[in-house]
């Protein structure tokens, strides 16, 4: 029996994915920094939940805001497969133009 609950979660956790949305923001060229990188929470695979990041305020002014990404890392996937999906952390990162 353990052998099969084992052998069903390392499927489990090969076949969940990896995941990033990246939003492209600015025009500008040049080298964007990483000013916020966090962990956001979520619950039941995060089923009518929102997280907000102002990244304006984050970069000091919109006109400096490089990217917003948002990534289901192999830590997110595997805390979310550990919990069958209670728990379902994303990262949350904001690029910034000098």
């Amino acid at each position: 029996m353990l052998k099969k609950l084992l052998a069903v979660s390392a499927v489990a956790v090969l076949l969940s994915a990896c995941s990033t949305q990246t939003f492209m923001v600015g025009q500008q060229t040049g080298r964007a920094n990483l000013k916020l990188d966090d962990m956001q929470t979520f619950f039941v695979n995060g089923i009518g939940q929102t997280q907000t990041v102002n990244a304006a305020r984050i970069c000091g002014g919109s006109s400096k805001v490089a990217k917003v990404e948002v990534q289901q890392t192999f830590v997110n996937g595997l805390l979310g497969s550990l919990t069958g999906g209670i728990y379902s952390p994303r990262q949350a990162r904001v690029f910034c133009y000098n």
